[in-house]
């Protein structure tokens, strides 16, 4: 075999990406917040892109929803000038105030260890710090330590400053005015069988009926396993809808909301006061300008086509669900909209994420249209969404001392429903949906 070095013509064909088609793609896959965030920024850049945000209203919510009675838009009007001075309390602010500095002066430098103490609680309410961290930093005994945790503990609300679930369980029904023994004692030594349901051996071990456990059970449920959550103040976020889906009783209207963006435009002041300058540097900066606004503009025109036609193609393939509601959804793919559309899968799935569609029957996410197939005993197929709804009604309905097993289930989907599907899917969807095994969910009543 022979190596030797030289120089060869080869000509192959391959695909690249240009920054057209790379910026088309992004932007299909933004969101209206998104979107706008992008073109604002991009105004920053490019001072030919010009926008106009003078068309963008933030919405009212005592105004815009259906109109109300006047004397209670007067009520309403009222409470909401009264929530702007409205002082939310804070949880350090709420614990100090709470406070015996003469028990805080007793241990070696009290303030700081107590202001330290509380920084270490996470947004449950759960002390992320132990006695020896405390001994270290401010060099105190372990007595000290110890003591400053209690006095953590002591104050409201009930469970703050506990180091897991049990503890905070504990405080909590150690503060209880009647004191609950049985649940104390269960907490305290059988915890981890507690919490897996495995009552027998508790119950064999403290010689109590499985319905006293179960009462301990449901007094448990009662309390709070996150105390200093009511604490934690964050700004309610609100869903602005990327497609509007209206049906009149005869046929649907299916819009791209765009009301919410920014409108862009040509900033022909500025070009016009720059392109009679000679400067090469100055006429290429306002050429790559230019070419980027109409890339822009084209990018911008393409989502708002693509999304006008994947969201026309869903509304097509589940008119059942647009007029007689959710427990109507048919199995979808993106890959069938994608053929019909004669487009890419990739490109659906851009199109629809993270967008949500306003429906007559409320807000939902674009992505929540595509189900997988599960077959039935007919001819017909149904979606997994309506799968899982059957099973959540299923289960709702059960009798809680004898719940429905898996397997009980998968037949119950055959027999009343024609739905086939297996135990380990019946499994999934139940983990999917949040709900525990049967064995987990049987009551013990009396």
């Amino acid at each position: 075999m022979k190596l030797q070095a030289g120089l060869w013509q080869q000509q192959t064909l391959k695909l690249t990406m240009t920054q057209e088609l790379t910026q088309a793609i992004a932007l299909l896959q933004y969101n209206a917040q998104e979107l706008s965030e992008f073109l604002e920024n991009k105004a920053l850049e490019n001072p030919l892109l010009q926008i106009e945000s003078g068309n963008v209203q933030a919405m009212d919510p005592r105004f815009d929803r259906a109109k109300p009675s006047r004397k209670k838009l007067e009520k309403d009007k009222q409470n909401w000038i009264e929530q702007i001075g409205r002082k939310e309390p804070f949880l350090d602010e709420h614990m100090k105030s709470q406070i015996d500095f003469k028990q805080v002066q007793t241990i070696t430098n009290g303030e700081k260890v107590f202001d330290y103490l509380i920084d270490c609680l996470d947004e449950n309410g759960y002390l992320r710090a132990e006695a020896s961290d405390i001994m270290t930093r401010f060099r105190i005994s372990e007595d000290e330590a110890n003591q400053a945790i209690k006095l953590l503990q002591s104050v409201e609300p009930a469970g703050i400053g506990a180091r897991n679930l049990q503890e905070c369980i504990l405080l909590q029904l150690n503060r209880q005015v009647k004191r609950n023994d049985l649940a104390e004692e269960i907490i305290e030594k059988y915890f981890d069988l507690f919490a897996e349901k495995k009552w027998r051996e508790i119950s064999k071990a403290l010689g109590v009926k499985m319905s006293e456990i179960q009462e301990v059970f449901d007094f448990i449920q009662t309390l709070n396993p996150r105390p200093a959550a009511s604490y934690q103040h964050e700004r309610s976020s609100y869903i602005v809808p990327d497609v509007i889906i209206e049906w009149d009783g005869e046929s649907f209207l299916v819009s791209v909301f765009d009301e919410a963006l920014p409108k862009i435009s040509f900033n022909n002041e500025y070009f016009k006061r720059f392109s009679a300058n000679k400067d090469k540097q100055v006429k290429r900066f306002l050429q790559e300008n230019q070419q980027d606004y109409f890339w822009i503009m084209r990018s911008v025109e393409q989502r708002k086509e693509t999304l006008s036609k994947v969201s026309l193609k869903i509304v097509e393939k589940q008119q059942e669900f647009f007029i007689k509601g959710p427990k109507n959804l048919k199995p979808m793919t993106m890959k069938e909209i994608a053929d019909e559309l004669d487009i890419h899968e990739s490109t659906v799935s851009r199109a629809v994420r993270e967008k949500y569609a306003q429906t007559p029957f409320g807000t939902f996410e674009l992505r929540s249209f595509f189900s997988s197939t599960i077959k039935t005993t007919s001819d017909e197929n149904t979606s997994s969404t309506q799968v899982k709804t059957m099973i959540s009604q299923f289960i709702n309905d059960e009798n809680k001392q004898k719940p429905l097993s898996d397997q009980e289930l998968v037949q119950l989907l055959k027999e009343r429903e024609g739905m086939v599907v297996s135990r380990r899917t019946i499994a999934k969807y139940r983990d999917q949906l949040g709900i525990p095994s049967s064995s987990k969910r049987k009551r013990y009543d009396s």
